[in-house]
């Protein structure tokens, strides 16, 4: 998925699926985010959302993160934000939201969880 520099891939790796996104997620792509993510679920024990590369996420993008938790949840699934940006932070923070997500600095540490 590509919009004005926005990105979205997913890679499995072994039991854990990661779904990388880089870009501004707003209302333009977040549906997109969100199907990527739920496809994710969908295939694998594990999934992270990697945010490192993510500049700007407004209310639609957290929302798309929200749902792929709860649907983890619901599935029985582990669900965690990998090395989420300091723009993705300051959203998570502000909603308190940085309580309810899973946060891992790094690949490694969320495959280890």
């Amino acid at each position: 998925m590509n919009n004005a520099g926005n990105e979205c891939t997913s890679e499995t790796l072994g039991d854990y699926i990661l779904v990388r996104l880089k870009g501004e997620v707003d209302l333009s792509w977040s549906q997109q985010v969100r199907r990527a993510i739920l496809d994710a679920l969908g295939g694998g024990a594990k999934v992270g959302v990697e945010l490192s590369e993510v500049s700007y996420i407004d209310s639609s993008g957290i929302a798309a993160l929200v749902e792929g938790f709860q649907s983890a949840r619901n599935k029985g699934r582990q669900f965690g934000l990998v090395a989420a940006s300091s723009a993705v932070m300051s959203v998570l923070q502000l909603a308190r939201l940085d309580k309810v997500f899973p946060l891992f600095a790094n690949l490694e540490a969320a495959r280890a969880a």
